[in-house]
């Protein structure tokens, strides 16, 4: 009888885990970073607070960002409140960002999984990683009904990273294509800055540091082992320090 030891070695990678497919995309509404200070005093109807408008644009300018992507162009008209330093919109906000954040989620997976080449069935597993959109069911098992992944797919949920979701992401990715030999796994992180928008305010100052460098958008990877050269061409290998 084999040992467990032996079992799980066949099951093992015998490559490093290497990236197969990269995508990013952001929703179609942008602005220059340089005209978003008027953009946004404009729609929350703060243009008298001249003095903290000034401030704003210096902290864009130094953000050396170049353009601002965010869904929220049409929604602020329907819901004033967002606009409004700490007035109550979490409802509002959240309804916007469970759809929003597995929606766009979908479009750059469908468009990484078209440069690998494969057919989707071949996806094992699946890592969803957002900051936003805190709802049961959760985005991971949201996106996989928009992609159409098979129902049986290892899902796995990754909620509040901030700058860390690149590296927990990766490392949660690295450790299933390696332990399992014939894993595909799609990584998708997918943000949006619904929740953090409101008014600016003279004695929260954090507002507008956060609606100057925060914006949407969203990325993919598709991670595999043990590749067939001849059918997957490889772009990176992954080596993470431990």
């Amino acid at each position: 009888m084999a040992s467990v030891e032996k079992i799980r070695e066949a099951q093992r990678a015998h490559g490093l885990a290497t990236i197969l497919a990269i995508g990013t995309t952001n929703p179609a509404n942008c602005i220059y970073q340089k005209d978003y200070p008027d953009f946004y005093f404009r729609v929350t109807k703060s243009e008298h607070m001249t003095e903290l408008k000034e401030k704003f644009k210096r902290i864009c300018e130094k953000s050396r960002i170049g353009k601002h992507y965010f869904h929220l162009k049409e929604i602020l008209k329907a819901n004033p409140n967002m606009c409004k330093c700490k007035a109550p919109s979490l409802n509002a906000c959240q309804d916007i960002v469970v759809n929003e954040v597995p929606s766009l989620g979908r479009e750059i997976a469908l468009k990484a999984i078209e440069e690998w080449g494969q057919p989707i069935s071949k996806i094992t597993h699946l890592v969803f990683c957002t900051m936003t959109g805190i709802n049961m069911p959760s985005a991971d098992y949201q996106i996989t009904k928009l992609l159409g992944l098979n129902t049986p797919i290892n899902r796995y949920m990754i909620y509040q990273q901030g700058c860390h979701a690149d590296r927990t992401t990766l490392h949660l990715a690295n450790d299933l294509v390696e332990n399992n030999a014939s894993a595909h796994v799609l990584v998708v992180c997918s943000e949006n800055t619904t929740m953090l928008f409101n008014g600016p305010s003279e004695t929260h100052l954090d507002i507008l540091v956060g609606q100057a460098i925060f914006a949407d958008g969203a990325a993919t990877i598709i991670i595999g082992a043990n590749l067939d050269k001849s059918t997957k061409h490889p772009l990176l290998e992954i080596a993470l320090a431990r």
